[in-house]
């Protein structure tokens, strides 16, 4: 009778859900911390150290920061006992403690020769 006044309410499933058209669609745009921000760093702050050779020397302070380079003491704390045996006695070729304990057993005898050892017959 009266069908005009009444609102017709019958809604379905397909009403309300829309998929996304694309991929781009799918993810809103936002500020990110990661990727983006990664993509934007191409100035080197440290270079490497004249006398350590790490890659530890900045620029624009003009100071090591593994080896403390121009201060004439080596950088190191006790904080850092891993740090400290990486570059302690014993790391490097030890040009002269590696002769050292023959000498020492010698005597540090120098520029004398060897007696020669005669043979019983």
């Amino acid at each position: 009778p009266n069908d005009h006044n009444r609102l017709n309410f019958s809604f379905s499933s397909r009403d309300f859900y829309h998929p996304p058209t694309s991929r781009s669609n799918q993810f809103p745009i936002k500020m990110t911390k990661g990727t983006t921000s990664f993509g934007k760093r191409h100035n080197k702050s440290h270079t490497a150290c004249r006398r350590c050779g790490k890659i530890s020397y900045h620029i624009q302070k003009k100071t090591c920061s593994s080896c403390g380079y121009p201060a004439k003491k080596m950088r190191n704390f006790n904080w850092g006992q891993k740090a400290k045996g990486r570059r302690t006695v014993g790391t490097g070729r030890q040009r002269y403690m590696k002769t050292l304990t023959r000498r020492f057993k010698n005597g540090f005898r120098e520029g004398t020769q060897a007696k020669k050892m005669i043979s019983k017959e």
